[in-house]
């Protein structure tokens, strides 16, 4: 057991076996009810948000991921409750890949791609310009088997790949990347990436759509069957994180090489160099090896809050056997 913040009389700050200790700070930070804290319902918990709320931020900022455990979040309301309760401002879903589903509030569906199905590691929206902050995550129904989240420090993949392959990151950090995927009008829900134009820009207006687009600094090619070719960037692959002094690997590379596949789409061609060179399969699939090793993977459990460090953290699905409802919400 770790120790409690000075007159927290609500939260317990706790361990999972799933966790790791990185650079001597527990990661993801758990936090139960205290002992002998009776919380019975949401509107609580979210009080005791509010009064903890500073040092609630420092957990989140020295791990970059906090699960909350054992609260009264039974529900979808709930979540949205919690969520009010930190105070972030909300990120409208614009630009990204992911079908998804408005719930209630501020609380939509994560990826309603087949459970069969993996989604690699990505930061979320890391392949546009207005990206979230912060990014919650809520299990209203646990898996069956599989399903977890497994989430890994940005800043460790980005070490590790710059030692491993120097050349490839400093032509990385000097061009960035291109992203580029075909969208059809409708949501394609059998796709990880199937976010029509229409609900990706949230109009059914072209010209519309293209001025939404041109904000985010994305192109687009319309065709003749009525998707659309977008492109984006280039745009960086490494960013400097100011809040803690470190270069961090926020990026969506892995992900659409090895993971934008559908009927519009070939992953190997969904991103290049910003100049428009092709990637080198080799040092993608060690990548992709880089971030299994160093991630974290714990089973849900209903009732779980997840909240991450967009910057700090990426993140990924597993397959799973249903069924499994995660929830997600995203914050400036």
């Amino acid at each position: 057991m770790g120790g409690q913040a000075e007159n927290n009389l609500d939260f317990e700050e706790s361990r999972i076996a799933q966790e790791k200790l990185v650079e001597g700070i527990q990661f993801p930070k758990v936090l139960f009810p205290a002992p002998f804290q009776s919380f019975s319902s949401a509107s609580q918990v979210g009080e005791a948000i509010t009064r903890h709320k500073t040092w609630l931020d420092s957990l989140l900022h020295s791990s970059g991921a906090l699960l909350l455990r054992g609260f009264p979040i039974h529900s979808p309301v709930d979540f949205n409750h919690v969520v009010e309760a930190f105070g972030y401002e909300e990120l409208p879903y614009v630009g990204g890949a992911a079908p998804r589903t408005n719930v209630t509030g501020r609380v939509f569906t994560a990826n309603e791609s087949p459970p069969d199905q993996k989604i690699p590691f990505h930061h979320e929206m890391a392949q546009v310009p207005e990206y979230p902050a912060k990014l919650f995550f809520y299990c209203e129904v646990e898996p069956a088997t599989g399903g977890e989240t497994p989430i890994v420090l940005s800043h460790l993949v980005y070490q590790k790949m710059a030692y491993q392959f120097p050349d490839f990151v400093r032509k990385l950090e000097e061009h960035g990347l291109l992203y580029i995927r075909v969208l059809g009008e409708g949501d394609d829900p059998s796709s990880p990436i199937g976010r029509g134009w229409h609900s990706t820009f949230l109009t059914k207006d072209k010209d519309e759509a293209e001025k939404r687009a041109a904000r985010l600094g994305m192109k687009l090619e319309w065709l003749e069957d009525g998707g659309v070719k977008s492109i984006m960037g280039p745009i960086p692959a490494v960013k400097f994180d100011e809040s803690r002094g470190r270069k961090i690997w926020f990026n969506s590379m892995v992900a659409a090489y090895t993971g934008w596949e559908d009927a519009r789409n070939v992953p190997e061609k969904a991103v290049t160099f910003g100049d428009g060179t092709p990637l080198p399969k080799d040092v993608i699939h060690e990548c992709l090896r880089i971030l299994e090793d160093e991630s974290v993977a714990f089973p849900w459990q209903k009732g779980d809050v997840l909240l991450l460090d967009n910057l700090a953290v990426l993140h990924s699905r597993r397959s799973f056997e249903p069924p499994r409802r995660i929830l997600a919400s995203l914050c400036k």
